[in-house]
């Protein structure tokens, strides 16, 4: 078998059964590994980032560097912690400009200190492709912390800010649309905001019953929260937040529904803490949960959201 076979899902979960689970969640539980430390939880999350396959045509060495920070913080955010620090890996090809590498570490320190996180070591390597490595640490105080279990039949289904736009940024850049949108949505999909103020407000409230963050595609997601739950969603098509520049590229369900590389939160509320998840952050309430299929519904029809999204080795 080869893993093209099974994906990154199947690969992870292959991979999760080999390991100890011992902890309060380990590999492939949650958007983090939950180690037990005292009054808190510790929270800890790994992401990796090449050039071919992460790194678009276009995208400056900043906005590298940015982004490598961000979906890690991304990742603490999901579990409704606070990340206070990061160690980062740069494998280099021994041919990359200095420069490019001090303005990729500025990105990096850019996006942690705007979130109050410190860069506190890491790793150089020679490398084919430019590759970074970052792990972030967060905590959440143990009664506020958000897992993707915990919905219920009848919860609201919410996300925050705006669906598609990063897929729409990424092909933006292959089109000839007018800068102004093209700017837009590619600053989206190069220059991603982890919802961290959100989350921990979020958390705070109480009204949340389960969460995760939308890293490749809301679908996906979805089908990811189902598995974790053992529940099923409607989906209002026409509830889903998408700004107007993202509909010059499709005004369809396709990139809203299966578009990557949004980091907006994907969350679940009772009905009677609607008020209370209000006062926490902007959102938008996206459709409800359900026993059944996995569905979305638009002009008076449903059909069923296909498991499809981004997905390493497919």
């Amino acid at each position: 078998m080869k893993i093209r076979d099974i994906g990154e899902r199947g690969l992870i979960n292959k991979i999760s059964k080999l390991l100890p689970h011992d902890i309060v969640l380990g590999a492939g539980e949650d958007d983090c590994a939950v180690l037990d430390h005292g009054d808190e939880y510790l929270l800890v999350t790994t992401d990796m980032l090449h050039q071919s396959t992460d790194f678009p045509d276009g995208m400056a060495p900043w906005q590298m560097g940015w982004m490598s920070i961000a979906v890690s913080l991304s990742d603490i955010a999901a579990m409704g912690g606070r990340p206070f620090a990061t160690v980062a890996a740069l494998g280099l090809p021994d041919d990359v400009e200095l420069a490019l590498v001090e303005d990729i570490v500025k990105g990096m320190n850019a996006c942690a200190e705007k979130f109050d996180v410190s860069i506190v070591g890491g790793d150089t390597d020679e490398h084919g492709e430019l590759t970074i490595v970052c792990t972030a640490l967060g905590s959440v105080k143990k009664d506020k912390l958000l897992k993707r279990s915990g919905a219920h039949v009848g919860d609201l289904v919410c996300v925050t800010g705006k669906l598609g736009t990063a897929e729409a940024g990424l092909r933006a850049l292959k089109m000839n649309i007018q800068q102004n949108v093209k700017d837009v949505v590619t600053k989206k999909l190069f220059e991603p905001q982890p919802r961290v103020n959100e989350a921990i407000a979020l958390a705070e409230s109480g009204a949340v019953t389960s969460m995760m963050d939308i890293s490749d595609g809301l679908a996906l997601s979805l089908h990811d929260l189902s598995k974790a739950n053992n529940i099923g969603f409607l989906i209002y098509g026409d509830k889903l937040p998408v700004l107007d520049e993202t509909k010059v590229i499709s005004t369809g369900l396709d990139l809203p529904l299966y578009g990557a590389g949004d980091f907006e939160l994907l969350f679940t509320i009772r009905p009677d803490g609607l008020g209370r998840a209000r006062k926490a952050c902007q959102f938008a309430v996206i459709g409800e949960i359900t026993s059944g299929d996995i569905l979305v519904e638009k002009n008076g029809s449903t059909e069923k959201i296909a498991t499809k999204g981004y997905e390493h080795f497919r």
